[in-house]
């Protein structure tokens, strides 16, 4: 995994919806699912939460705290 996209999930604000301006990594899992039940969206942004999707279901958050 490239480390830099990590450091993305830890800086980068969800840029519209109901959780706009919160940090990508701060998002609610039942959020992540929903969005894994619609369809990703499409580009980096969708990228960024198929992998934090997959990081919160296999209880990988602790890879995320030291670059808090």
């Amino acid at each position: 995994m490239n480390p830099e996209i990590l450091v993305k999930l830890t800086k980068m604000r969800m840029p519209y919806g109901k959780y706009q301006g919160r940090i990508l990594c701060d998002l609610p899992e039942p959020y992540l699912v929903w969005y894994h039940q619609k369809g990703f969206p499409e580009g980096q942004l969708g990228m960024l939460l198929h992998t934090l999707y997959e990081i919160k279901l296999n209880g990988l958050e602790y890879l995320l705290k030291p670059l808090r």
